[in-house]
């Protein structure tokens, strides 16, 4: 029992600790960074949620990883499809993010906010498999997309006050 206690913990991981570390920093960085804009904004889904979310699809993107490196030990009867983790991650945030949105008064409420979410589970799956410059590319758009664009909507007049009219930037 004890032998088998001490192989669970003693094996090998498929991915470096160190990747492992840096994978999942980065994505509580990048997506704390887009959740930081939400939370500014006063939206319900801020700094913590935008967070967890990234954190969540890294994490199942490096689960994923890991079971493809240790394919060969489920031989021929287990079948992997990696693709089928992004698509897991991109349906269960996307309801979390329908759950935001409202239609009250004619008005809909809560699409940029959902979209952030859905983004930050992107970056979440781009820092989980590595591919930083994907990771970096899209928080730095996502963050010109949701504060810049706001500013200039703003200037324009086309930006709908009355759904957050505390905000001042």
């Amino acid at each position: 029992m004890w032998d088998d206690l001490l192989n669970e913990f003693s094996l090998s991981p498929e991915i470096p600790l160190t990747i492992v570390v840096a994978r999942t920093l980065a994505t509580v960085v990048f997506c704390g960074l887009i959740g930081l804009e939400r939370e500014t904004a006063r939206r319900p889904a801020g700094l913590r949620t935008h967070m967890l979310i990234g954190l969540a699809a890294c994490v199942y993107c490096l689960l994923t990883l890991a079971l493809l490196g240790r394919a060969d030990e489920f031989g021929d009867a287990v079948q992997m499809d990696p693709l089928r983790i992004i698509e897991a991650v991109t349906s269960g945030v996307a309801f979390l993010a329908a759950g935001l949105i409202v239609f009250t008064q004619g008005k809909v409420r809560g699409l940029t906010t959902g979209a952030s979410m859905w983004v930050a589970a992107a970056v979440g799956v781009a820092c989980g498999l590595g591919e930083w410059t994907i990771a970096g590319m899209t928080v730095s758009l996502a963050l010109i997309i949701i504060g810049l664009v706001r500013k200039l909507e703003k200037k324009a007049g086309t930006y709908d006050t009355s759904e957050n009219p505390e905000i001042n930037d």
